[in-house]
């Protein structure tokens, strides 16, 4: 939403007083923002410190998730659910390194324990899920394509583990191969610099979907 220069102006010159109560009832209906701003204003703990909690609890999560493993759809929901922390975690702290990398861990953390698990069931049944994790594999990359280059050799090595999970399971190579996503990728850790218009050409396709 844009606003006028006049609207920012007026705002500019309300007393202190009612811009603080302006200001406490718009945070009670943004809950996001609240977090946000306490977190950049009141914690004594780092982006990294945060990062590396949320990582402990991506793979305490999976693990559970993996012990008490019942259908691939339910593993989806429950990846879902997981994938909606990660989003608050990058909401609060702007962590766009972070959003990467722990999306990185909780495929990879989920395959290693079910791999198997998903390959028990046909391929219908799994689909969705494999097709969840391929649609999540090409977000990555777009992620990392996004950061300075000086952060992208980082994810090389998790890229690479990644890659050779997927490729290790025919249910996830043939749904990767039939949307549009060359495994190579991850296990190069290079990808095409049209990346971009690329997954948009894939998804206008009906693909990754």
């Amino acid at each position: 939403m844009k606003f006028e220069k006049e609207f920012k102006e007026a705002l500019r010159n309300l007393p202190v007083k009612e811009k603080d109560k302006l200001i406490l009832r718009l945070l009670k209906n943004d809950l996001t923002l609240a977090n946000r701003l306490t977190f950049e204003l009141l914690s004594t703990t780092s982006i990294d410190d945060r990062r590396s909690e949320m990582e402990d609890r991506i793979k305490l999560r999976v693990e559970r998730i993996t012990e008490s493993f019942y259908r691939p759809s339910y593993l989806m929901m429950e990846m879902r659910d997981l994938s909606g922390e990660i989003n608050e975690h990058v909401s609060v702290t702007r962590d766009k390194l972070g959003e990467a990398s722990l999306n990185t861990i909780m495929l990879i953390e989920v395959l290693k324990g079910n791999n198997t698990n998903i390959e028990k069931f046909t391929y219908g049944n799994s689909y969705k899920f494999c097709i969840y994790i391929i649609a999540r594999a090409f977000k990555i990359l777009l992620m990392i394509d996004r950061l300075h280059s000086d952060y992208r050799m980082e994810f090389n090595e998790d890229l690479k583990k990644l890659g050779v999970l997927i490729g290790n399971s025919e249910y996830l190579m043939k749904t990767a191969i039939n949307n549009g996503l060359d495994v190579n990728w991850l296990l190069t850790g290079e990808t095409p610099e049209d990346i971009k218009e690329m997954h948009k050409s894939i998804r206008a396709q009906g693909f990754l979907k």
